[in-house]
């Protein structure tokens, strides 16, 4: 099969032809429709987040199923599926208490395992992570059902509680941060960016931002205090940054909730936290990573209840050549909206 390999820290990926993987006695093999480029997945890249190499990145996508192992019950080939990133082993006392995102025996395509960025990917178990591709959905829409929308929605929702007519505020647009703005404003909320890039903050205005604030004309978190009337009730961190992790902090209003999305890695594993901020203002924080595959139907159902559009996430459609350069690009301030693979075979 073809693939996109990663032979060194912030090397170009090498398009080659690599071995068909294997299919898991409970798991299956899916011919990959789509996968999104992430922050993660740049994280693996520039060596922030090591893995063994040479190494397949990718880990948000959707496929169609091409082989099952046989302890496989649910699914048969033809089968078009998304799963979460993180592959749960479904049978742990974790799994079993609904907390799969910290099960022992997880495998994460394209960090532990052999990811995406292929034409084929193997998916261990399946009966406990794989959900129906809901009907009508694009692949290319669909493979942020794997990261981006998932994460945002846990966050919001298994972690923050946001409610309506709360302020929302979001420190980062990329894929993580406009998901989180286009779930919280469908939930009720209001919502307010902060970003550097004024495309971004744009967008998000037309997307329903009530305030977009930029963070390279003074103190970001002081202006969102003033915008949102003494503070958010709950902040969103989506880049894994010191200044927007204490910026996010610092936004909120007393007895207010922030959640640390972004991933902290490389330089950023450590980071100094205003915790006069979270003692004076009784704060709450939380961390997140990923989604339970359990939460899929609440997602699924509000996104058709409410009939929520998550085609403005989708800013470039792109082939396996361009996943290289999609990556190194994170070095800097990226573009509005997110990059999918959607030429995998070439």
């Amino acid at each position: 099969m073809r693939a996109a390999v990663l032979r060194g820290i912030r090397a170009p990926l090498s398009v080659e032809t690599v071995p068909d993987p294997d299919c898991p006695p409970d798991g299956v093999v899916l011919r990959v429709l789509a996968s999104g480029i992430c922050r993660s997945d740049w994280h693996v890249w520039s060596g922030g987040d090591p893995v063994p190499m040479p190494h397949i990145p990718g880990h948000e996508y959707c496929g169609e199923v091409v082989a099952t192992g046989p302890g496989v019950i649910r699914w048969r080939r033809g089968d078009r599926v998304i799963a979460p990133f993180i592959l749960a082993c479904g049978t742990c006392p974790d799994c079993a208490a609904g907390h799969q995102t910290i099960c022992a025996d997880q495998v994460l395509p394209g960090f532990t395992a052999p990811g995406s960025f292929a034409e084929y990917l193997a998916v261990p178990h399946a009966d406990a992570n794989l959900t129906a591709l809901p009907e009508g959905m694009a692949p290319a829409l669909a493979a942020a059902l794997g990261c981006r929308v998932t994460t945002a929605w846990q966050a919001l929702t298994g972690r923050a509680a946001l409610q309506p007519g709360e302020w929302l505020a979001v420190f980062g647009t990329g894929g993580i941060g406009l998901s989180a703005l286009l779930l919280g404003r469908a939930m009720g909320a209001r919502v307010a960016v902060v970003d550097v890039v004024e495309e971004k903050l744009a967008l998000a205005r037309t997307l329903g931002a009530e305030a977009a604030i930029d963070a390279r004309a003074g103190d970001a978190a002081e202006a969102l205090r003033a915008a949102t009337g003494g503070g958010a009730h709950v902040a969103l961190e989506a880049l894994g940054r010191p200044e927007t992790t204490a910026g996010a902090l610092r936004s909120l209003r007393k007895l207010g909730r922030m959640v640390q999305v972004g991933m902290p890695a490389g330089d950023h594993l450590t980071m100094p936290v205003p915790m006069d901020a979270v003692y004076s203002g009784q704060l709450a924080v939380f961390g997140t990573r990923g989604m339970p595959a359990w939460r899929y139907p609440s997602l699924l159902d509000f996104l058709g209840a409410t009939r929520l559009d998550l085609a403005p996430l989708i800013a470039r459609r792109v082939t396996l050549e361009d996943a290289g350069a999609e990556l190194a690009a994170f070095d800097h301030p990226m573009p509005p909206g997110i990059a999918v693979i959607t030429d995998v075979a070439g």
